[in-house]
């Protein structure tokens, strides 16, 4: 009798920890590596919230706090709602767990029955279906090309709503495709959504502060406010303050389902640090001006890891809206051979061709739910995505024969 549960067998590892792991590795035995799979920013956390942690640990604040967060930090999750998004919550309307992820696990584990579907949309991030078969349910994807800009259609929406639907989860700006929905496109989302009160809507916001080119952020509760009580509105300070490290992720959304997510809570990890959150609550409060400037790193970084990919043989790559992340097309690579003869048959082939010839360590689409392409977190310095991105055009101009797509 295996000691393992039978429930592990429907799920898979992170797909993305699991390339972060593989490139420590062949960096300690030497191997030059250019990791660009992690979803981490570079930027250091920013130092008043660094104050306000050694300060935390100076006055005391080292014990247990309430399950999900502490008054004062949900005080400043409120207030950033309200700042930042025009929604009104009250401290019984807010959870904090130890990261987003955290936080949708225990969303759903909180209210998926056997076999209620969850829609996801494809590319998604890695987590979402296996969270959705750890409670039990089913997770719905629905492919989102790279002809729709790697977005929901209200179309496509519309056909995959059942009577069994229980979620829809939405992430904008969205992680693997850094795709962002405007608020004419979320609307026309929630328009389907008002019309089916069964399906309840949980909302991925973790990149909201990191969008280009003037794009205007609106997230599905403060589009349509008839939707707010069925939202869980989801964020957290991992990726916009470089605190990923910090572990700090937080929700809001009704009562009943804040309550049952806290319960959850209760018999896991009880609750997150004390000392993070107090970083995560100087982190919200603070000067929020640093957000702008390392923006315009971002989109500098974006802006020639789009156009040098886009000279690469058999690449085609959008610019995306948001998030620290491209999504390219390797299709034109696809039915190729490497100069050692083997065939390029899949984006995971890909993948594992820039790592064992190139070092570039990227993510294959297969991972995230639409294929064939990749995902590169261009969250490192300018000067290792051109190197990178140089390797990537090497290693596609090697490549012999023709591509199937072509």
């Amino acid at each position: 009798m295996s000691i393992v549960a039978d429930r592990l067998s429907r799920i898979k590892p992170s797909p993305t920890l699991a390339v972060t792991a593989r490139v420590k590795e062949l960096k300690a035995e030497g191997r030059d590596i250019i990791g660009l799979g992690a979803g981490e920013p570079d930027f250091d956390t920013p130092d008043y919230i660094k104050d306000a942690a050694y300060e935390a640990i100076k006055s005391g604040q080292t014990k247990y706090t309430n399950v999900d967060g502490t008054p004062e930090l949900k005080d400043a999750i409120i207030a950033k709602l309200k700042r930042d998004n025009d929604l009104d919550y009250t401290r019984d309307q807010v959870n904090v767990g130890t990261g987003g992820k955290q936080v949708l696990y225990n969303a759903l584990m909180a209210s998926v029955n056997p076999g209620d579907e969850v829609i996801i949309p494809a590319p998604y991030w890695v987590s979402y279906p296996d969270m959705t078969l750890l409670a039990e349910g089913v997770p719905v994807t629905v492919d989102c090309p790279k002809e729709n800009s790697f977005k929901l259609t209200p179309e496509d929406l519309e056909a995959a709503i059942t009577p069994k639907t229980k979620w829809v989860i939405l992430n904008s700006p969205s992680n693997p495709t850094g795709a962002a929905y405007s608020y004419d496109e979320m609307k026309a989302l929630t328009d389907v959504l008002v019309k089916h009160p069964h399906v309840w809507i949980m909302s991925d916001d973790m990149y909201e502060h990191i969008v280009y080119d003037g794009f205007k952020f609106a997230t599905p509760a403060q589009v349509d406010p008839s939707l707010y009580a069925r939202t869980l509105t989801v964020n957290g300070v991992s990726k916009a303050y470089s605190m990923t490290g910090w572990r700090i992720g937080y929700a809001a959304g009704p009562k009943a389902l804040i309550k049952a997510m806290a319960k959850v809570q209760s018999q896991s990890t009880s609750n997150p640090s004390s000392v993070s959150q107090a970083a995560a609550t100087a982190a919200l409060n603070g000067d929020q001006s640093f957000l702008e400037e390392r923006n315009d790193a971002f989109k500098e970084r974006r802006d020639t890891v789009v156009s040098m990919l886009n000279d690469a043989d058999g690449i085609d790559c959008l610019t995306p809206e948001g998030a620290f992340y491209v999504y390219p097309s390797c299709a034109g690579v696809i039915g190729k051979t490497t100069p050692e003869g083997k065939l390029i048959q899949s984006d995971e082939d890909f993948v594992t061709y820039l790592l064992e010839t190139e070092g570039v360590a990227c993510v294959q689409g297969e991972a995230f739910g639409l294929s064939p392409c990749f995902r590169i977190s261009y969250a490192t310095s300018m000067d290792l995505l051109k190197e990178a991105c140089g390797r990537i055009q090497k290693a596609c101009a090697a490549l012999q024969g023709e591509a199937k797509a072509a």
